[in-house]
């Protein structure tokens, strides 16, 4: 049995696609005879305060489906306030560090970025010529950061390249959830060994059943993070609905805008249903026509990992993000898209989509391409000898 250790910022019971990513790698790994640790923070996202049964602790420890994971300290903050991000990074930091000095770590290690810092942090400590870093990447920072506006290219962003820089050089393999990712790292470094690593779910697939012929308005459903890069308090200002509902489900920072936009406005057709979880969620998804995937700005190197977990569901997909999303969209054929960040096209797009047309033939076909070409155990069996 080999040993293999993940580090990550994120892990139930927080939600979200990171955490399920993470806890699925996690398990897939076990299943397949490695003896899996993970360390990660004491939960606190998106809320940005320890959850309830940890609060009090410095590190808690536990053994989880045979997984022992280690839950650190972190100053938790969801502030929008670059200076308190920092300081959590950096509190996550240095809880890592002190694990370091007073643990003994396997030879090989997972390593999830972003936080550039934290993946920074344990490359510099970890690295060894007897031990294998793999540096899972999911999106690409600072890039992402500069698209989304959370950054601007100034000294601060210049730092961020160095640390980006430093490390993918000192990665022995590097996991990328998409093409773009990949193609990014090895313009860097050509020889650098690389898999693309896709965000595909690992659950029970459901059971389709024939879908009666809607009469009224097409039922549009949004279930995730409501995050200043998923833009949906934008989305609920700019949609026409006429002809449409939308329903939303999830928390974020821009709840509460979104819910004063809703009480604001009654005579729109917007429901805001709360956060479920994610298996009592896959239940709710079933009964919409189809569900929206927006990102407010087109970012490089980014696939919702919803589109892989949506096809697995057999349900419709409205795409409006752009890039390597919208192209997997297409070829598969997994629904409809619109032009990243114009609006009135995405309306046009709408209301030429037929709600009696969303019958459970076109549902079993996308739930059959996920089954084809969107396996998460086949695509752990191709990457588990180069670890």
């Amino acid at each position: 049995m080999k040993d293999i250790m993940i580090i990550t910022s994120y892990f139930p019971p927080e939600i979200g696609a990171a955490s399920n990513r993470m806890y699925h790698l996690a398990k897939g790994l076990q299943k397949h005879n490695f003896k899996v640790s993970v360390i990660t923070p004491l939960p606190n996202y998106p809320t940005g305060k320890i959850f309830e049964p940890y609060r009090g602790h410095f590190k808690h420890t536990s053994e989880e489906n045979k997984i022992t994971i280690h839950r650190l300290w972190i100053y938790s903050s969801n502030s929008k306030n670059k200076l308190l991000r920092l300081i959590a990074m950096l509190s996550y930091s240095f809880s890592l560090i002190w694990f370091f000095m007073w643990n003994t770590i396997p030879r090989t290690v997972i390593i999830q970025s972003p936080p550039l810092l934290v993946a920074f942090t344990s490359i510099l400590c970890l690295r060894s010529k007897k031990r294998k870093l793999i540096l899972n990447i999911s999106d690409l920072w600072p890039i992402a950061g500069l698209k989304l506006g959370a950054l601007k290219k100034n000294f601060s962003y210049g730092f961020l390249e160095k640390i980006e820089y430093f490390n993918y050089k000192h990665a022995n393999l590097v996991l990328g959830q998409s093409e773009e990712i990949l193609t990014h790292v090895t313009s860097l470094f050509p020889n650098k060994a690389t898999f693309l690593y896709r965000n595909f779910p690992d659950f029970n697939i459901p059971d389709i059943s024939i879908k009666d012929k809607s009469t009224g308005k097409l039922k549009i459903v949004y279930a995730g993070l409501l995050g200043v890069a998923q833009g949906i308090y934008k989305l609920c200002q700019e949609l026409d609905y006429i002809a449409i509902q939308l329903h939303i489900y999830g928390s974020g920072p821009e709840q509460n805008a979104i819910e004063s936009f809703i009480k604001n406005h009654p005579d729109l057709d917007i429901v805001y249903h709360g956060e479920l979880s994610r298996k009592e969620l896959h239940k709710v998804l079933l009964k919409y026509d189809l569900t929206i995937i927006p990102l407010l700005n087109r970012i490089y190197g980014s696939v919702p990992s919803k589109i892989f977990e949506y096809a697995r569901l057999g349900l419709p997909m409205l795409y409006f993000g752009g890039g390597e999303g919208e192209s997997i969209i297409k070829k598969y054929d997994l629904g409809w898209v619109a032009n990243v960040g114009d609006y009135k096209d995405l309306n046009t797009v709408i209301s030429k989509i037929n709600p009696s047309e969303i019958q459970s033939v076109y549902r079993k076909k996308i739930q059959k391409t996920a089954l084809g070409n969107f396996d998460f155990n086949r695509q752990l069996e191709l990457l588990i000898p180069k670890l």
